[in-house]
């Protein structure tokens, strides 16, 4: 039983053999690992523990459940928004569930250019079938795609692109749609519904509503953790410490490095925080005579792969897939005001609509602010932005390709295309800072591995370079973008370096 913080009356010490800060992907997987091994297991969780029957498809009540900051965090500078899960099971609660490898050529570039050892993709294999087995990763069958993805395979066809089915951890699902405001059938296959559960199967304690604010550690070693619990209305109650010898973090690589920093982590070389990557995407909708409707079914099945090469120095860049937003997020996206706007939702049910993420080289950077809250500073290169720009003229080919009689860049100003042969007129300059809508649900990379310690946070172990007993289990680990979904990888190397913690 997942315990909460809310419950305590007064200030709690407890003792583990390891103490996990964040019950996502990573601090799932080590839950489970950690435990089946016979340690002593606390997981905390900043956020509540939802079960499905609190999943109400609404969205103005999930989001500020389900998301850091209540869905509205940003970079500092209020260009993209960043997307981050907060709850048991973390971003696993909200994601849209694919399911990618980490792909062999990343692997490969991290062991030449960034000293990773021992994560080779034929080291990984038999780590990446177990975790799929145990997960129930499977390819989403044709007849499960709904309209908008449809839309996306009719236009790849159309142009003979590159392009394919996608991969999921579903099972039981109803198709109602709303993956990223939590499955009230309990369909995804998460850290919250497999791993969890089998952590305390094997003795873990699991507890809700306690943000951690301090890594215990005298420059050397790990002790602990400290931490207060949370009413819930958020406000801080009663404090609450761990003592033990081995801390895993696992609060993305927002939460975990701002952890880091509040901590004041040995940092000799200056990277705790460093080497940020979001995939940044956009959003192109298409207008089209038939109804989509695609707020229905499986959100993304289909993906175009037509301008993703993952080779050092690629010019493509860019993966296109399925997006689309209930209703709120939609006429949030929609432009114009008044009778414009008005007219744009009245054609809702015949939007279709695709993004453009972006295999980012820029590098971001996560420290403080002075509230407390992690800060993200993060800017699109030039490189980066005429890719982005690219993505965006490329999903406008595909929706006139599958049909579309009109496509709607929601830029600023909007642009609407009426034909084909104005694509070429999208300007290079589109996906400037503000000058698009732009939201990433991918932060890696801000404690990277690696075994020199000038350029990496942890070895390739996990474990920090500087702090023994300190390990990092989640997307931080990352030293470059890897072009795609990543708790996947995440789940992988959690369940992979969980051998190196004790």
């Amino acid at each position: 039983m997942i315990e909460s913080g809310r419950r305590l009356t007064g200030a709690s010490r407890w003792q583990a053999d390891v103490v996990i800060v964040g019950t996502g992907a990573g601090g799932g997987m080590a839950a489970s690992e950690l435990a089946r091994r016979g340690a002593k297991v606390i997981a905390l969780e900043e956020g509540p523990a939802l079960s499905a029957r609190d999943m109400t498809q609404r969205e103005d009540e999930m989001m500020p459940l389900l998301y850091q900051e209540r869905g509205g965090r940003s970079t500092a500078d209020l260009a993209i928004r960043v997307i981050g899960g907060r709850g048991v099971g973390g971003s696993t609660v909200h994601n849209i569930n694919l399911c990618k490898r980490l792909p062999p050529e990343i692997l490969e570039l991290w062991g030449r250019e960034h000293a990773v050892s021992g994560l080779s993709e034929a080291e990984l294999r038999p780590v990446f079938e177990s975790v799929e087995r145990d997960l129930s990763v499977s390819e989403i069958e044709p007849e499960r795609r709904n309209n908008n993805n449809r839309v996306l395979e009719r236009g790849v066809a159309a142009l003979g692109w590159k392009g394919g089915p996608l991969k999921h951890n579903r099972q039981g699902c109803q198709g109602s749609g709303f993956c990223e405001i939590g499955c009230p059938y309990d369909a995804k296959q998460n850290a919250a519904k497999i791993l969890l559960p089998d952590a305390m199967d094997h003795g873990a304690r699991v507890v809700s509503d306690v943000r951690v604010t301090r890594i215990l550690h005298d420059g050397r070693r790990a002790r602990g953790v400290v931490g207060v619990a949370l009413g819930v209305d958020g406000r801080q109650s009663v404090e609450v410490r761990v003592d033990a010898n081995v801390v895993v973090l696992a609060g993305s690589a927002i939460g975990s490095p701002a952890l880091g920093v509040a901590s004041s982590l040995p940092d000799p070389h200056a990277r705790l925080g460093r080497g940020l990557r979001m995939h940044p995407g956009v959003a192109v909708a298409g207008l089209f005579d038939e109804r989509i409707e695609g707020w229905r079914g499986i959100p993304q099945s289909y993906e175009c792969t037509e301008l993703l090469e993952l080779s050092p120095g690629s010019d493509k860049r860019v993966w296109i897939t399925t997006a689309f937003a209930h209703p709120i997020g939609a006429a949030i996206m929609l432009p114009g005001f008044g009778e414009r706007h008005r007219a744009w939702m009245l054609r809702y049910p015949n939007i279709a609509v695709l993004t453009a993420m972006l295999h980012d080289d820029s590098e971001g950077r996560v420290s403080l602010g002075r509230d407390g809250r992690p800060r993200i500073d993060y800017v699109l290169s030039q490189s980066d932005s005429e890719q982005l720009a690219r993505g965006v003229r490329a999903c406008a080919r595909l929706l006139f390709a599958a049909g579309a009689t009109k496509v709607l860049v929601p830029s600023v100003p909007p642009i609407e295309l009426s034909r084909p042969d104005e694509v070429e007129s999208i300007p290079g300059s589109v996906a400037r800072p503000h000058g698009m809508l732009m939201a990433a649900v991918h932060p890696m990379g801000t404690m990277c591995l690696g075994d020199d310690p000038r350029r990496a946070v942890v070895k390739s172990t996990g474990e920090h370079h500087q702090v023994a007993g300190l390990f990092v289990l989640d997307g931080s680990l990352f030293p470059t973008s890897i072009g795609g979904p990543p708790q996947i990888g995440i789940y992988t190397l959690a369940r992979y370096l969980s051998r190196h913690v004790g």
